[in-house]
């Protein structure tokens, strides 16, 4: 099957760090796909490797074995340098923590993937007041983000994430550090941002809420992938 726009590839995938002297293999010969503007979760316990796969998905850590496709591109034999223009370029990153840069306002944070590939400025800040509008933050540009509350943090976080126009946007505990009711919500918006932009999400949580928006769940259960149907989902505790 030919690779689109938006495709990743797993082919094998493994990691293995050493600790004290001895190997903790965390995956082990992982074989995924995830289909263009398709919605995975993620899901397994607390030290299960589902974030350490995200890191390997994402090019953020290089997998100890193993290849992963990104639109057809090899990311692993990448160089540092590739794989961090992929990853500017290609992909959008949602945190549990936010991640904002707080010496930059809010709307500087939305601009920076978009001057970080070439816009200029005025450009990036123009389409960045657009997004603050969508995520329902209008005429709060200029705040801060210790001026925001975790909702609101969130809003921003997702907004930047889709600001460049991202193939696939990766999704670690978004709504990990939330309380329910602002949980419900940024899971809607995140919902709705997605689908209206055709975006390829891979989102690791152990939430059943959460886990909702997506097409498709997969666990990763003892250093391998398993399908898991609708039905069978269960909450994972943190």
């Amino acid at each position: 099957m030919d690779n689109e726009i938006g495709d990743l590839e797993a082919t094998a995938v493994g990691k293995t760090y050493v600790e004290g002297g001895r190997e903790h293999v965390v995956l082990d010969s992982v074989d995924a796909r995830f289909c263009a503007g398709e919605s995975v979760a993620l899901l397994g316990r607390s030290g299960s490797g589902k974030s350490t796969l995200l890191n390997l998905l994402s090019g953020i850590d290089s997998p100890t074995r193993g290849t992963v496709l990104v639109s057809g591109k090899n990311l692993t034999a990448a160089s540092d340098e590739a794989r961090t223009l992929i990853r500017r370029r290609q992909m959008g990153f949602v945190f549990q923590f936010f991640n904002l840069l707080p010496a930059l306002s809010v709307v500087e944070n939305i601009m920076l993937p978009r001057t970080l590939i070439g816009d200029s400025r005025s450009a990036a800040r123009v389409h960045a007041r657009s997004l603050l509008k969508a995520v329902g933050l209008k005429g709060r540009e200029d705040s801060y983000a210790d001026r925001l509350s975790g909702g609101e943090q969130q809003r921003v976080a997702l907004a930047r994430a889709i600001a460049h126009e991202p193939e696939i946007v990766f999704a670690d505990e978004p709504t990990g550090n939330l309380d329910a009711a602002t949980s419900s919500d940024v899971l809607a918006l995140l919902e709705e941002l997605v689908k209206k932009r055709g975006v390829t999400l891979v989102m690791a949580t152990h939430s059943e809420e959460a886990a909702g928006i997506c097409s498709r769940r997969v666990r990763v259960e003892n250093g391998a992938l398993v399908e898991t149907p609708s039905n069978a989902l269960r909450t994972e505790s943190a």
